[in-house]
């Protein structure tokens, strides 16, 4: 069921040009909860961005969506992993071996995929 699918979008943007933004909106339409979170400040659909330099708890984490790209990411690993996803979604240019690796020495399913496929062929 989708609705139970809480969806942590990291790297989210305000900027409605962005694929994280395009990612919001997707599961926004579909009815998957979501939360954004980014170094950015402002809204995306009416959800306010949490800070991710203050690592805000966040529970009942579904999937973790990943827009930001493999050498920003090592700081954030810790962070990722202790909000407990069942997945993490690797979109195109954030994949990342090492973090992979981590995630599912973690018992967490990595997928290498396009969020926004996913999505829109009911693959989600």
């Amino acid at each position: 069921m989708k609705k139970n699918k809480k969806t942590v979008i990291l790297g989210a943007s305000p900027n409605t040009s962005r694929y994280a933004y395009a990612a919001a909106r997707m599961l926004k339409e579909n009815d998957i909860p979501f939360v954004p979170v980014g170094i950015k400040k402002g809204q995306v659909l009416g959800e306010e961005i949490l800070n991710i330099r203050e690592k805000p708890p966040i529970e009942d984490v579904h999937t973790l969506t990943l827009y930001i790209g493999p050498p920003n990411q090592k700081e954030w690993y810790d962070y990722m992993i202790s909000l407990q996803p069942k997945r993490i979604i690797f979109n195109p240019g954030t994949e990342n071996p090492e973090l992979f690796t981590l995630a599912k020495s973690h018992g967490i399913e990595v997928l290498t995929a396009c969020n926004l496929v996913m999505l829109s062929t009911d693959q989600f």
